[in-house]
């Protein structure tokens, strides 16, 4: 049987009685959209939210479509707007809401094609409010109103370019060590008030839209690919990881880094691995004679 057939057919009703709004789908690449759809299978009723350009660009209308739901405009910078989303969301579900999904991020430096040594500090601040303040905004607004009933969760999506230097992330590893932080600072405080729980999931790369902008990212997914024992965890496996995390069988997790991406993380060097950097060391960086790759 297929692997989609397979998600259908399991459905574990994880989330059935539950509510959540979900920033970041913009069509069907997007992970956002993956947790969506597998959000309503698992019986939870949404809301979608995205900037207005984004709704207009994108095809979020057809997934709101399918999910029986209504899709609020808001830029996830603006305390503005996020006051009148989490107020359209409360009056959409009459009352608080269960989870939080914040799968935002965009770099104008990497989109400009400004290297980490060159970066401009105007597009920089935009980095890093757009990919992780927007975070920090979206929990302080969902608090001052108590939106979110006791033991929910609220989740965002990261990279271990927080933790680790990996070629062409550039600035928006900033901004991921910055979302990291906020989860881990909003958590306690939070957790201790209202036993809402917030934790990242750290992604193997994924060939989403807001992806496709880095620095190599093709070279970069056939590394991981290649390093990690499990291979690269694809959107629909990050979708089904992320509503574990909605659902009451995690409610003591909370202010954590979750890595979601095939065992990437604790690995040095696998044989695969080993293999395609010793070919490349052989023919491109490595003087004739110079052992152990020399011809």
């Amino acid at each position: 049987m297929c692997a989609a057939c397979l998600r259908i057919s399991d459905s574990y009703n994880l989330l059935k009685g539950k509510k959540g709004l979900i920033f970041g789908a913009l069509n069907e690449q997007s992970i956002a959209w993956k947790v969506a759809e597998r959000a309503v299978e698992e019986g939870a009723e949404i809301v979608l939210t995205n900037t207005a350009v984004s709704i207009r660009m994108g095809t979020i209308s057809k997934l709101a479509e399918k999910c029986n739901t209504i899709v609020v405009p808001a830029d996830a910078t603006s305390v503005g707007d996020l006051e009148n989303l989490i107020d359209k969301t409360m009056e959409h579900f009459g009352g608080k809401f269960d989870f939080m999904l914040h799968s935002i991020g965009m770099s104008p430096n990497v989109r400009k094609g400004r290297t980490y040594d060159d970066l401009d500090y105007d597009f920089l601040s935009k980095t890093l409010d757009i990919s992780a303040i927007s975070f920090h905004k979206a929990i302080q607004v969902a608090r001052k109103k108590d939106a979110i009933n006791d033991w929910g969760s609220i989740v965002a999506l990261s990279y271990i370019a927080a933790q680790r230097t990996l070629y062409g992330y550039n600035d928006m590893a900033d901004a991921k060590a910055l979302l990291e932080s906020i989860a881990r600072s909003f958590g306690y405080i939070y957790g201790r008030e209202k036993h809402v729980r917030i934790n990242t999931v750290s992604q193997s790369p994924t060939p989403t839209t807001a992806g496709s902008g880095v620095l190599g990212l093709g070279d970069l997914m056939g590394f991981a690919e290649n390093m990690s024992p499990l291979g690269n965890a694809s959107a629909e496996d990050c979708a089904d990881y992320v509503l574990t995390l909605f659902s009451d069988l995690t409610r003591k997790v909370t202010m954590q880094n979750l890595y979601h991406d095939g065992g990437f993380s604790s690995m040095g060097m696998s044989r695969r691995a080993m293999k395609t950097y010793e070919k490349g060391m052989r023919f491109e960086d490595v003087h004739e004679n110079q052992y152990p790759f020399g011809k």
